[in-house]
């Protein structure tokens, strides 16, 4: 097993926690004021240069006001379109 971080799994969840900020208009720096941290660990979460563990994960949804098993289910069919590309 690897480290998740560079994970095309963990890339897809960074992305979709990214474009459900964007998407209400949230400022990297409004979106760490509500999760009571910097803006750097926003950045560093999108970017995945920092990981969230489930605990955090939670948190950072509520945050954007989203429910987590959606961020999940990008995770499952993320995962399904890599386990298909490595039986090309």
């Amino acid at each position: 097993m690897t480290k998740s971080i560079h994970t095309p799994e963990m890339l897809c969840l960074n992305r979709w926690l990214r474009d459900r900020r964007k998407s209400q208009g949230l400022t990297m720096r409004e979106l760490g004021g509500r999760l009571g941290v910097a803006h750097s660990y926003v950045q560093k979460v999108e970017t995945g240069e920092r990981r969230l563990d489930v605990v955090e994960y939670v948190w950072y949804c509520r945050a954007l006001e989203v429910k987590p098993d959606e961020g999940l289910d990008v995770v499952l069919k993320c995962a399904e379109q890599v386990a298909e590309w490595g039986k090309e």
